[in-house]
């Protein structure tokens, strides 16, 4: 069946892949804000709800908010802390050069483009992110799971996305991912086909066998035309 839509996952896919120390990046973002003595309790207390409510993600694929994070740790979201979170994530959140040809290129061929990202973020984060590498006007929905009730593998949050972007058929959907369960199998079990751009540090999933493994997402042109 033809390609009607390609729908992309956000971290480690229209993003490069980065390794993060969350421990660290949570310690650099209170050091501003708190008495010197707070900090590694405070940054230890946000690091650990965090953690816990991504765990839920993967266990339950029950979505979670940043104002959850806050409000588990016990720590105030304050205008300047957030400030500063966003401030340290900002390097690691650039648009993957192959990004603006691709999705003007999906659009030349009438191919709807969406987005479906695990993500405790407002959607506001994302589409700064996008506004400022010059994309968000290039993607037709998106959904973030921080707004609803389910995260990726679960078949709603595909749903979610198709909806986002106007298609009601699975199978002319290709969604594009760097995780083998989340995005490989959770796409396929929704009636998608998936496209895998793989890297180390991502766990394995035996059980996912991608539609096609590309290793940049400038690959996924002659890939899609062949379909």
């Amino acid at each position: 069946m033809a390609v009607d839509a390609v729908i992309f996952d956000w971290g480690g896919t229209l993003t490069p892949w980065h390794t993060i120390d969350a421990a660290e990046m949570w310690a650099s973002v209170c050091a501003p804000h708190f008495p010197a003595a707070d900090v590694v309790a405070l940054a230890g207390a946000l690091h650990a709800a965090e953690s816990q409510l991504w765990r839920l993600s993967a266990q339950a694929y029950r979505s979670a908010t940043m104002a959850a994070v806050f409000e588990l740790a016990g720590v105030a979201a304050t205008a300047d802390l957030l400030a500063s979170y966003v401030r340290a994530w900002e390097p690691h959140t650039y648009t993957d050069p192959d990004v603006p040809d691709l999705l003007r290129h999906l659009r030349e061929r009438g191919i709807r483009i969406g987005v479906l990202s695990n993500t405790m973020w407002p959607r506001s984060w994302h589409e700064d992110v996008f506004r400022r590498d010059g994309v968000l006007e290039l993607i037709d929905g998106a959904v973030y799971t921080s707004e609803i009730d389910w995260t990726k593998p679960h078949p709603e949050a595909f749903r979610a996305a198709m909806t986002a972007i106007g298609v009601s058929e699975p199978s002319s959907c290709v969604f594009v991912g760097d995780r083998p369960f989340d995005d490989v199998h959770g796409a396929q079990q929704a009636g998608l086909r998936a496209v895998l751009v793989p890297n180390s540090d991502v766990p394995r999933f035996a059980s996912a066998v991608p539609d096609a493994v590309i290793s940049k997402l400038a690959e996924l042109r002659p890939l899609l035309a062949s379909w």
